[in-house]
């Protein structure tokens, strides 16, 4: 046997192709406690988009929920959906 094998390339799922993302219109918002919010904006600061790394310290969440919280809360392309999510707690 070689002992300089290559490696075999990993094999994507066939069912699901690269191209193909979730839209951002069909996320849910994600709640959060002011508690997590304030750990996810100072880890944020600290270590920039590890999303990993600040999961990691608020326990409970995963890398993707943490990641797409900061996204849909800093982002211009959800600021219609947070007006109206605020209105709607008014209401």
């Amino acid at each position: 046997m070689d002992k300089y094998e290559q490696k075999q390339p990993k094999i994507q799922n066939p069912g699901f192709k690269s191209s193909e993302e979730v839209s951002s219109i069909e996320w849910e918002f994600i709640h959060m406690t002011e508690q997590e919010e304030d750990i996810i904006s100072r880890m944020h600061r600290l270590v920039g988009d590890r999303w990993g790394l600040i999961a990691g310290r608020v326990p409970g969440r995963k890398p993707e929920e943490i990641e797409r919280f900061w996204l849909m809360r800093n982002s211009d392309s959800f600021k219609d959906k947070r007006i109206q999510r605020k209105r709607e707690k008014i209401s």
